[in-house]
């Protein structure tokens, strides 16, 4: 059993796929719609056909009370992983991104938080060897 496709709410999807690809460096892999409902995804450049993450809109009252209270606390969304966190956190900032937290040690790793624009916050992670 493998996870193919996870999702993450944003008010805005034209606005997440722009934070997503042009900041985040994430690649467009489904758009579609039908009616009033769009289907919008985006993957790694690294493994295109790896896991893919929804931009789903927020137009659903539980959701978007989860995710407002999410963001409130300081929880993260979504994590992604990297080889190299200040690497990463240098290229992302220079594209415009708004970093809550910029590269920490914290056990076994180093993380960096940054909000995505559209209602979350997102943790990325470099985990490192013992």
């Amino acid at each position: 059993m493998k996870i193919k496709l996870t999702s993450v709410y944003v008010d805005d999807q034209d606005k997440a796929l722009r934070f997503y690809t042009e900041v985040l460096g994430f690649a467009k892999k489904s758009d579609f719609s039908q009616g009033p409902f769009r289907w919008l995804t985006v993957a790694s450049p690294e493994d295109p056909d790896g896991t893919e993450l929804q931009l789903a809109l927020n137009n659903n009252p539980a959701a978007k009370a989860y995710q407002q209270d999410m963001f409130q606390q300081g929880q993260p969304a979504a994590m992604f992983f990297t080889a190299d966190v200040q690497a990463d956190y240098e290229r992302m900032k220079a594209r415009g991104a708004e970093f809550t937290m910029p590269p920490k040690d914290v056990t076994g790793s180093k993380i960096a938080r940054l909000n995505d624009t559209c209602g979350n916050l997102i943790q990325v992670t470099q985990l490192m060897r013992w």
